[in-house]
């Protein structure tokens, strides 16, 4: 790994707007890049905002806004993939966007790391959708659960509660990453009622990550707007649910976290949006490593091992049709 600046992003997209969030990333990317960071880490489902209108209300009401957010989310072999890409090369830049994936009639709650020359280096699928999010998105499988090997260092990436999965963890602790990035979508939807969605929690995974991991953690984490208040809260019940301390903006709760588990920079207001950054010293990993290495001296492969599928999950296997199919022929009898 080399010893580099890195940015984290906390802000909203243009909700239910695929290219005006593009937009909004260009920005933030620029303004990264001009900063001296290496690599940008946006929130989950980023693109084009995560899907608070299943938490809201009834599956009926929040059928209104499954087709637009159908056609914002973004295909992998897209002219926005594309975009984003040359953003990316323009930019001297590694993007890492959380975004909502579409192939077909189905959604996934995806990841993709680009390089800094434009290369579509990885694009990984959240394994289980959380709760409600399985009203929206699809489930990955283990074929892209890895870690890439760059020119900066070995980079990996998790979204949300997989960071409560102690095998998903694993499987990204043994591949030796060096810089992880925890996507999440915002810390303030029933913080009166379920503890464990808010940002004490939360942010306790992600450091938690750090320290378990031997790796720096970038967490961005994404605001809920104005607009996406207006668009979706309609009502002072629906507003409650999505921030029950003040019924308005925020969630925001990025951090940049090191091998050690510290604190890397200073935290934004919850209803602020920007850009974190922090400069990472490769020999902190090194540091980290000499008390707890997950893949190396701290782990008992004799005693406790993992075992990852790689298959792609397909609905359909073909055989070889190449061969021709053995003909069985009636019995003649010589005459």
């Amino acid at each position: 790994m080399k010893a580099i600046k890195v940015a984290a992003v906390q802000a909203a997209p243009v909700f239910l707007d695929l290219n005006r969030s593009i937009d909004k990333a260009e920005q933030l990317i620029t303004e990264a890049a001009r900063n001296g960071a290496k690599i940008i880490a946006f929130p989950e489902a980023w693109l084009p905002g995560y899907p608070w209108f299943v938490w809201l209300s009834s599956p009926a009401e929040a059928m209104q806004f499954f087709a637009p957010y159908h056609h914002n989310s973004m295909d992998v072999n897209s002219e926005q993939m594309n975009r984003l890409q040359a953003i990316a090369q323009r930019n001297d830049i590694f993007i890492n966007m959380g975004f909502s994936e579409r192939e077909n009639g189905t959604r996934y709650m995806s990841q993709a790391m680009i390089s800094n020359e434009g290369d579509l280096l990885q694009v990984r699928r959240k394994l289980k959708p959380t709760f409600a999010e399985r009203m929206v998105f699809g489930e990955g499988d283990g074929s892209d659960l890895e870690v890439v090997n760059t020119s900066i260092g070995r980079i990996g990436a998790l979204n949300c509660w997989e960071h409560a999965q102690p095998l998903v963890r694993m499987a990204m602790h043994a591949q030796g990453e060096d810089i992880h990035v925890a996507a999440w979508p915002s810390f303030c939807l029933y913080r009166d009622m379920a503890y464990a969605l808010g940002p004490e929690v939360n942010n306790s995974f992600s450091r938690t990550y750090a320290v378990e991991g031997s790796c720096y953690v970038l967490a961005p984490c994404a605001t809920v707007s104005q607009e996406m208040f207006d668009i979706m809260a309609q009502t002072p019940e629906k507003a409650h649910l999505l921030n029950p301390r003040t019924s308005k903006p925020g969630g925001g709760y990025a951090m940049i976290y090191a091998p050690d588990g510290r604190e890397m920079c200073e935290p934004l207001a919850d209803d602020e949006e920007g850009i974190l950054y922090a400069d990472l010293d490769p020999v902190l990993i090194d540091m980290a490593k000499v008390a707890a290495d997950p893949r190396g001296h701290y782990a008992r492969p004799d005693v406790l091992r993992l075992v990852l599928s790689k298959e792609k999950r397909s609905v359909m296997s073909e055989l070889n049709s190449a061969e021709e199919a053995s003909i069985v022929r009636p019995f003649e009898v010589e005459e």
